[in-house]
């Protein structure tokens, strides 16, 4: 069944993690642009709350607070958690679930809730709902893999930084020896009790979907279904000479160790100790005094380092992107974990630029070698310094892959399929809910 505009339109409430108002992240963006994209497609009246650390932005008497802007429909919300509440992803004051939260559903009363996160908030909020809203459907965009991983869910062992391709209760006290494996056991038990109230998964990519099957939730449960974004019009190729070369190569996002910067600049190194002086890279890095005093220590020294031909533009605004994806042939995405389905991505393609990236995960999956990019060996630096030659020398290359690249769903699109898998969680629902009367 499809809801259309008009007056008692049903509500869907989505729950966030944060707001790209007040921290960038390319899950916050997401959730704001399928927020819009239902906004403007009219089947459902949406609704946004989202978590902030900033207790000045709650109202006296209750966590929530208004949004800057002139949207009544967006809330944010202060909730943070500390120690073992964010181990087991919970709060030990309920009173946040049972009485602020079961306030807030009581007031907007929505027809479905969608989670496109509980970190830093926990995974209690979604019991609670079930608990005010029985009849409710819930569904739950997963991210990346938190549920699974406590290291930030990168699943990347914490003492030796290898990629991790499952957990245990075992393995996972080998990362936090500080925790047994009991706790591990726990806080799975815990997290798993409270997605057994979820209706339906949203999983961005093939390879997440797939790697939380593995970890226990039911396949009939998940759906994949890509981000939508927004629609830009693409900036025009950089102009070069007939006898020039597409050698400008852009970095955007976050500087932390997982998104792979630190192979990005040894990749540079190697070129310039190579004599390949003509190979160009932006970097446009966020967040890099985020990240610990060790890893800022040792990337001020790479950059310090770094090649002239390297160039720090640091952190950017969404609506700064064209002009900086302008002055580049090339997007290079060189993360050492697995990813889900990286914003950044999207953003090279929307704007015609073909992927270099590594060869793992969400990325590998998004990207096909050779068709609308280039994969290289991830953590691999001499790979990297070697696709990068070989993009940079091979005539006609950069203009076949451009052909290659895939149109990306809109956010108006993807609130289309949003909206279908609500109507048919209302009606299996309701369906339920006859059936049981019957009986």
């Amino acid at each position: 069944m499809l809801y259309r505009m008009g007056e008692g339109r049903p509500r869907v409430l989505y729950f966030t993690h944060g707001h790209p108002n007040l921290i960038r992240g390319g899950a916050e963006q997401a959730a704001l642009e399928l927020y819009a994209g239902v906004r403007e497609h009219g089947a459902f009246e949406p609704f946004l709350a989202a978590r902030t650390g900033d207790l000045a932005l709650q109202r006296p008497g209750t966590p929530f607070g208004a949004v800057d802007g002139d949207d009544p429909n967006q809330l944010v919300f202060y909730a943070h958690l500390r120690g073992d509440e964010n181990f087991f992803q919970t709060m030990r004051n309920k009173r946040f679930y049972t009485y602020h939260l079961a306030q807030l559903l009581k007031a907007i009363q929505p027809d479905v809730v969608h989670f496109q996160h509980t970190v830093h908030f926990g995974v209690e909020a979604i019991r609670q709902v079930r608990v005010t809203l029985p009849h409710v459907p819930i569904v739950y965009t997963l991210h990346e893999y938190i549920p699974i991983c406590h290291a930030q869910g990168q699943m990347v062992r914490t003492k030796t930084f290898e990629l991790c391709d499952h957990a245990s209760p075992q393995r996972c006290h080998g990362c936090f020896p500080e925790r047994a494996p009991s706790d591990f056991l726990l806080r799975e038990h815990t997290i798993k009790r409270q997605f057994q109230d979820v209706d339906k998964f949203v999983a961005p990519s093939r390879f997440l979907l797939e790697r939380f099957v593995a970890w226990g939730i039911p396949r009939e449960k998940l759906v994949e279904i890509d981000y939508g974004r927004e629609p830009q019009e693409p900036v025009p190729p950089r102009p070069v000479r007939a006898d020039g070369k597409r050698n400008r190569f852009g970095f955007f996002g976050q500087m932390n160790p997982f998104k792979g910067i630190r192979e990005l600049l040894l990749a540079a190194n190697l070129l310039r100790d190579a004599g390949r002086m003509d190979i160009h890279l932006d970097v446009s890095g966020a967040n890099l005094d985020l990240q610990t005093e060790d890893f800022q220590h040792a990337m001020h020294e790479l950059m310090e380092a770094a090649p002239p031909t390297v160039g720090f533009l640091g952190p950017y605004a969404p609506e700064d992107l064209s002009e900086r994806i302008a002055s580049v042939d090339w997007v290079i995405i060189p993360s050492i974990w697995w990813e889900n389905s990286p914003l950044v991505i999207q953003e090279a393609f929307m704007h015609e630029r073909p992927v270099i990236c590594s060869n793992l995960g969400g990325m590998a999956e998004k990207v096909t070698d050779g068709l609308n990019g280039l994969h290289f060996r991830a953590r691999d630096p001499s790979s990297l310094a070697e696709t990068l030659t070989r993009a940079a020398d091979t005539d006609g290359l950069w203009e076949e892959l451009r052909q290659g690249i895939p149109k990306i769903p809109t956010a108006t699109e993807a609130a289309e399929t949003h909206a279908v898998l609500y109507g048919e969680l209302r009606d299996a629902r309701s369906g339920a809910e006859r059936v049981a009367t019957l009986a």
